[in-house]
């Protein structure tokens, strides 16, 4: 019995042969081409042929690749936004801050040239808070008895009278505003000259102008000034403009309410006044002389001495010879009694 491999397993020429046949094939092929580019035209058709094929053998990579690139370049813009978010912020932070710097220093440029035409000295604070209560318009300074800071010294800024010193404690002080129901200050109109004193009307944030007579000259958006009478606030300074002007015939006074010219409600830095203008002091009291009226009524006039002739004057006791000698003191006693007239 022959035995022999299946026809599947069959060998033709040996791989050696193989091997050599197709290695000068290919020698061949590429003198032929270098030497007469005979193949030029055939490669390209080749190659037009073999594109669609190549592009297809490509796309499990060109996938592979965009799939790693679309991840990769997410997550890279992801980290980008972040920090361009980051940056954003920090950037707002010091905007904002070089804003506030901006605003804070021409703030103080001006309360520096207010403190200059102000004639009295000044010490700068600074705001810390409100106080707790609702009720009033206070707020506190920095700056307290260590400072020298006294009890009733105004508190100004660069647009006008802001409040006064109420209470003072070692390093901070408690200032009342203008706007207070219990604050007054003694006011006249730059425009006339009308005096009255300046009231605070509480939240309402306002000023009313009480005792002020019906037929005062007084308009919408005149300025309010100190009138400086109560020797503690420099005259001229500004204080409000009048907002509104109710006239009341059938009573004794009008009223007029005015807002108030100082930032009250948006600073940060004021002055304290911490010397009193120079005015010239009170007279003494006088006493009270001969002649003024007293609850009403003249006072009796101290007569002057009496001549020694003056008992002649009586009716029957002086013969009519004597009567010039005893007429004749009558005008010396005249300047004894004028002061006594020109003192009521």
């Amino acid at each position: 019995m022959e035995y022999s491999p299946p026809p599947l397993f069959k060998q033709g020429a040996s791989a050696r042969v193989k091997m050599m046949v197709f290695a000068g094939i290919s020698i061949a092929l590429l003198l032929v081409d270098s030497r007469m580019h005979a193949l030029t035209a055939v490669r390209q058709a080749v190659g037009t042929v073999l594109y669609p094929v190549q592009m297809a053998a490509l796309v499990p990579r060109d996938v592979a690749l965009g799939v790693g690139t679309y991840f990769s370049s997410l997550s890279a813009l992801e980290k980008q936004v972040r920090d361009l978010k980051h940056e954003q912020i920090a950037s707002a932070q010091i905007l904002q801050q070089a804003q506030l710097n901006i605003v804070e220093n021409n703030h103080l440029r001006k309360l520096m040239e207010a403190r200059e035409r102000v004639p009295v000295k000044s010490m700068l604070a600074e705001i810390l808070y409100d106080t707790r209560d609702a009720a009033s318009r206070k707020i506190v300074l920095d700056r307290g008895i260590q400072n020298g800071v006294e009890l009733g010294r105004p508190v100004i800024d660069n647009l006008g009278v802001v409040g006064q010193v109420t209470r003072v404690f070692p390093f901070t002080s408690e200032v009342t505003l203008l706007t207070d129901e219990e604050q007054a200050i003694p006011v006249q109109l730059l425009r006339t000259g009308v005096r009255s004193v300046a009231y605070g009307r509480g939240k309402s944030g306002t000023m009313e102008l009480r005792f002020t007579e019906p037929t005062a000259d007084i308009q919408i958006g005149d300025i309010v000034i100190t009138s400086g009478l109560d020797g503690l606030y420099p005259a001229g300074l500004a204080v409000a403009r009048v907002t509104l002007v109710e006239r009341n015939a059938h009573g004794p006074f009008g009223r007029v309410v005015c807002q108030p010219l100082a930032g009250i409600e948006r600073n940060t830095q004021l002055l304290i006044l911490t010397s009193s203008p120079d005015i010239p002091p009170r007279p003494p009291v006088e006493e009270i002389k001969v002649g003024r009226k007293i609850a009403g009524k003249m006072a009796p006039i101290k007569e002057g001495p009496k001549p020694a002739a003056a008992p002649s004057t009586t009716p029957g006791t002086a013969p009519a010879a004597t009567a010039p000698a005893a007429t004749a003191p009558a005008p010396a006693a005249k300047p004894a009694t004028a002061p006594t007239e020109t003192t009521r």
